[in-house]
């Protein structure tokens, strides 16, 4: 099926193409140099594939991905190596078809996994190990707006270019709300060891800082558009919220909690990013917006791994199942439809002559990723399956 005919060259037989204009059969593909050489078409476009042909798709790009987390801390109480979790999950992410990854790492407010301490840790680490890694893997700083402390540091790293996505975060729920407040506790001392009277006093130390926190994500938005990278807003569930992003140059709305204000945003012209696994598991499981209805109604831009990997690989095939858009639709939105809102488009997220070759061979579309043959990275085979 794939044949060397230099060092730096290789060729796929007949396959079925996933271009930006649908389905084509090409005799063979030519990558060199990392980089898509050549598409020699046999047919530059098919109403439906060559069944018996295998299926050649761009890579998978994936915006928002902190499954990496249970590498680290599988169990609650127990952590692993950074640097052994890092290896583990650069495996998941080629074995689900994943070629460019971002690393959403929590710049939280919490002690131990979510804190700058392990921000500055994992940052390090990945751009020590970047040429290792066989996803091109990229930084993905999810910045709580309550975490205030070292902000000169997090406004260096944008400046220095060590940061590729800034999302803007504010999990922390009003004083005056009982529920989210309570809900909010539950979750947080899965993973801190406080009495619920330290409990309290944590949360209420975090309230004062809302102000102060506000003022800093305007500073940290800034500094993003003038360095150009992309920024995101996490949760939206109002206009006020709409409003806010749009402010702060956002050009990605992440999981924005009701179709009205998905709609609002892309009215703005900000991109909307829905999870991968809500489409899987038929809803979100904190009963937001469903994806399915955000897709259907032509308000989802983007998918993303969220907190399970495989189900982005997945993601496409339920969409077209389902009849929510067409195969070659859903797939746009985990390659083309990334790519373009973190504006990479020019170099991946299509397979196209002169972009990076960061391709899959399927033997099969079934949606497992158990059908994945071959994955490449910038032109490196980096998973290959006989």
């Amino acid at each position: 099926m794939l044949e060397f005919s230099q060092p730096l060259q290789q060729r796929t037989g007949q396959v079925n193409l996933l271009t930006p204009n649908g389905w084509a059969i090409a005799d063979q593909v030519v990558l060199e140099d990392g980089l898509i050489a050549q598409i020699h078409f046999i047919k530059p476009q098919v109403d439906t594939p060559d069944p018996e042909l295998p299926y050649l798709l761009p890579g998978i790009i994936d915006s928002h991905g902190d499954a990496f987390e249970r590498e680290i801390s599988p169990r609650s109480g127990s952590e692993f190596p950074l640097d052994l979790a890092l290896a583990t999950n650069d495996h998941l992410l080629v074995g689900a078809g994943i070629t460019t990854f971002y690393f959403s790492i929590t710049d939280g407010f919490e002690p131990g996994m979510r804190s700058r301490k392990t921000v500055r840790e994992l940052l390090s680490l990945i751009e020590k190990h970047k040429q290792q890694l066989k996803c091109d893997t990229r930084i993905h700083i999810r910045h709580e707006q309550v975490n205030t402390e070292d902000h000169q540091e997090l406004c260096e790293w944008l400046s220095g270019g060590r940061i590729d996505l800034l999302s803007l975060n504010n999990h922390l729920p009003l004083p005056d709300d009982e529920y989210k407040v309570k809900r909010f506790k539950t979750s947080i001392s899965r993973r801190l060891k406080m009495s619920d009277e330290e409990l309290d006093t944590f949360i209420a130390g975090l309230q004062t800082r809302r102000e102060t926190g506000l003022e800093q994500l305007g500073e940290l938005s800034s500094l993003a558009r003038q360095h150009g990278i992309p920024i995101a807003s996490h949760d939206d569930g109002n206009q006020e919220d709409v409003e806010r992003a749009v402010a702060f140059g956002v050009s990605i709305a992440e999981f924005p909690l009701t179709l009205e204000v998905a709609s609002a945003m892309r009215d703005k012209g900000v991109s909307v990013l829905v999870g991968a696994p809500n489409l899987v598991r038929g809803g979100s499981h904190i009963g937001a917006l469903a994806a399915a209805d955000a897709i259907q109604n032509d308000c989802a831009d983007l998918l993303c791994s969220d907190y399970h990997y495989a189900s982005l690989f997945r993601a496409p095939f339920v969409a077209a199942q389902e009849g929510l858009c067409s195969f070659e639709s859903a797939w746009q939105r985990v390659s083309t439809g990334p790519a373009k809102a973190l504006g990479i488009d020019d170099v991946t997220g299509s397979i196209e002559e002169g972009k990076d070759a960061d391709l899959l061979l399927l033997d099969r579309l079934d949606g497992s990723p158990l059908s994945i043959k071959r994955v490449w990275v910038k032109g490196r085979s980096v998973l290959s399956v006989d």
